[in-house]
């Protein structure tokens, strides 16, 4: 599904990322972890075509996407709060996004409907303006809105940050069923390493812009990772 080909990111002297190879399939719940300045939000602004790279080229299902946008109808993202429109309320917010991806307020309204129980009461039907929301609120309005327009590849970075307890355990189900139910291709960053060995098949560590570990997830994973960043 995804194919990254001697990929480089250099600004300046100093190179954020260099992977001369990774592949991922298509239905695979993919981790990447790794300290602040490893290249996480480098390797998936590359993947989103939001910065050029240096060097190489990424293929997303045969498409090449800093040359081609055939890939965004298929591929959906949220990165952070930059990502969401701040005059508009969530309602306003999901029916744009429904909007370009050719999906009816009705598509909409079903698909936000499911996740009553993942807003807790606190997103529909407030009147409020997406940038009057907590931090926490603002993540869920990004990441369900990432869900619309059933999308093949869903990039979400650092998804559990500023989520309380019972959010974070709904959205690691949420992440479960889309790759194994829907054959929805998952790319998750955390610095959370219980919540990402939990929900991902596979697990890659980059380190300084360099991938150091590449790990199919079993329940020696956390331990793994664990006496890995404790140096």
């Amino acid at each position: 599904m995804i194919t990254v080909q001697d990929i480089t990111k250099t600004y300046g002297t100093q190179t954020v990322l260099n992977i001369p190879s990774l592949e991922i399939p298509k239905g695979q719940s993919f981790g990447l972890v790794g300290n602040n300045g490893a290249g996480k939000t480098t390797l998936f602004s590359l993947l989103l075509d939001l910065i050029q790279p240096t060097t190489g080229k990424i293929i997303n299902n045969e498409v090449q996407v800093d040359i081609s946008e055939a890939w965004k109808p298929f591929t959906s993202a949220f990165i952070d709060e930059t990502f969401l429109i701040g005059y508009l309320t969530p309602e306003e917010y999901f029916y744009f996004i429904g909007e370009l991806r050719g999906r009816n307020k009705a598509d909409v309204d079903s698909l936000v409907g499911n996740f009553e129980n993942f807003f807790h009461g606190e997103i529909l039907g407030q009147k409020k303006y997406l940038r009057d929301l907590s931090k926490g609120n603002q993540k869920k309005v990004g990441i369900v809105a990432s869900f619309i327009g059933d999308p093949e590849v869903v990039i979400l970075d650092e998804p559990f940050a500023n989520l309380d307890p019972t959010t974070q355990i709904r959205l690691k189900q949420i992440i479960r069923e889309l790759a194994e139910n829907r054959e929805v291709t998952v790319l998750v960053s955390s610095h959370d390493l219980i919540h990402v060995t939990e929900v991902c098949e596979r697990i890659v560590v980059l380190n300084k812009g360099e991938i150091v570990k590449d790990i199919q997830t079993s329940p020696q994973t956390l331990k793994e990772l664990e006496t890995f960043f404790a140096g």
